[in-house]
């Protein structure tokens, strides 16, 4: 999934983009989704449909990086420089009283990462 114009306040994915996710497991064993963004997006959906979620920031036009941590050649490391909204309704985030935990806390609190050492799995809290 690629974002487009980044003109817009609802950074939610486009409905065709969250269309193809539906059909893919009459396709597919495993879904990994690489997310192609220069921003936060509300992928909260994407992610508990998805068996890996991948967000490559600003990759570049060839993307050697992201295929080198895919395929395990290079061990991935990273933590976000950005907040990331669980919805659109949390935006924009007032960051005096943001809650840390819970549903109306972000998806991703900024400094959130991961390792490939990181052996256990995401759990997302089941929000409405």
């Amino acid at each position: 999934m690629l974002e487009g114009l980044g003109d817009t306040d609802n950074l939610t994915l486009p409905v065709g983009d969250k269309r193809m996710l539906k059909r893919l497991p009459d396709q597919c064993e495993n879904i990994t989704v690489i997310l192609l963004s220069g921003r936060p997006l509300v992928v909260t959906d994407v992610i508990k449909e998805s068996d890996a979620f991948v967000a490559a920031w600003l990759p570049g036009t060839e993307g050697q990086g992201v295929a080198d941590v895919l395929f395990g050649d290079v061990p991935f490391t990273g933590n976000l420089s950005f907040t990331w909204p669980r919805t659109n309704d949390q935006l924009p985030f007032n960051f005096d009283q943001l809650p840390t935990e819970g549903c109306a806390a972000p998806l991703f609190p900024f400094g959130y990462g991961l390792t490939t050492e990181d052996t256990d799995p995401l759990v997302l809290p089941d929000c409405p």
